[in-house]
């Protein structure tokens, strides 16, 4: 006999319905629709100009769409952002403004420290944790700007885990570094994953997505694929997005 209870659905972190974004009358991301499940890891893959970050952007606001939904959590992103942490691309970021790097990992913790934003000790020790699980404990009183691209995304990231999101985006995190900061860095999503956390990065090395990622969307301005890693990431569906000559850096 046949069990007719439904299976259950995972709760949704991030839901896209129809996100369609245009420069200058080009559309750069077209009807996207997808959905990332609560406590998984996406990476966002595609060519060069395929749209991954606009989607992002798009997704949290930060530039307009042309049509489309988005809703985190069940719920409308603008009521849903104390939710989310953003990792920006390294290149967005103005790495010359005067700043401390305890100060932009404090800058993760504004909706803690309330208008006057005083820390408290708690907090204070909260951050340098936050620093301490990236390596970074022993330059919080460095500038910003005088670190290397691979510490100033792990204190990037720092800032994303004390904002304390559900949800953490990351705009090509490993674009930049070396080695030992892009282990430091997985390990730390990974640990966040295993916590029930959920999260999506754009990303360009496809010999690691296996390794790093459960779920991937493969994107050229519009969604070609979604789900499981196991399933999405296959020699045919890559090429539909990167051509045939790409098909060696995926496994058979």
């Amino acid at each position: 006999m046949v069990d007719p209870t439904p299976l259950a659905v995972p709760e949704t972190a991030l839901t896209l319905s129809g996100l369609t974004v245009a420069y200058a009358g080009m559309a750069a991301v077209e009807d996207a629709s997808a959905r990332f499940p609560v406590g998984t890891m996406t990476a966002i893959i595609g060519p060069n100009g395929a749209g991954k970050s606009t989607l992002l952007k798009a997704a949290l606001g930060l530039i307009p769409a042309v049509a489309g939904e988005v809703r985190a959590f069940g719920k409308p992103v603008a009521a849903s952002l104390g939710r989310i942490a953003y990792v920006p691309q390294r290149a967005a970021v103005d790495w010359d403004f005067p700043a401390r790097v305890i100060d932009v990992v404090r800058m993760g913790q504004y909706r803690q420290t309330g208008l006057l934003g005083r820390l408290t000790p708690g907090l204070k020790a909260q951050a340098m944790d936050c620093l301490a699980r990236l390596g970074m404990e022993d330059f919080a009183q460095r500038q910003i700007g005088a670190l290397s691209g691979g510490q100033q995304q792990r204190v990037f990231l720092a800032r994303a885990l004390a904002q304390g999101g559900d949800l953490i985006i990351l705009d090509e995190p490993f674009t930049g570094v070396d080695a030992a900061t892009e282990a430091a860095i997985i390990g730390v999503l990974h640990a966040l994953r295993a916590q029930g956390r959920t999260i999506i990065a754009v990303h360009h090395d496809l010999s690691t997505v296996p390794a790093y990622f459960d779920r991937v969307l493969l994107m050229n301005r519009r969604v070609i694929a979604e789900g499981t890693t196991a399933t999405t990431f296959r020699r045919a569906t890559v090429a539909q997005a990167y051509g045939d000559g790409l098909l060696s850096a995926i496994p058979a």
